[in-house]
């Protein structure tokens, strides 16, 4: 455990950005999932659900969760199950 108070304040931030962090990436891997079981389901709503995933890889890129290049493979991806 640190000793100087600024490095008391670190472990506390990074923490909680750590958990906010977290909460984004299971959302954006659970939007992705679902996509492509709709796609593989060929449900009615499997446009409504890509797009979600796509939109949730955008934040995810902005809030520098994923690099820009992993971002343009995912989504991709992603408008190659709505081609299909």
């Amino acid at each position: 455990m640190p000793n100087i108070k600024s490095a008391k304040k670190r472990v506390l931030v990074n923490k909680s950005k750590q958990a906010h962090n977290k909460s984004r990436n299971s959302a954006l891997k659970t939007a992705i999932k679902k996509a492509h079981a709709a796609a593989a389901n060929n449900s009615a709503d499997k446009e409504a659900a890509v797009r979600l995933a796509i939109k949730k890889v955008d934040q995810a890129c902005a809030k520098g969760l994923i690099h820009k290049n992993n971002a343009a493979r995912k989504k991709s991806a992603l408008a190659k199950l709505l081609a299909d």
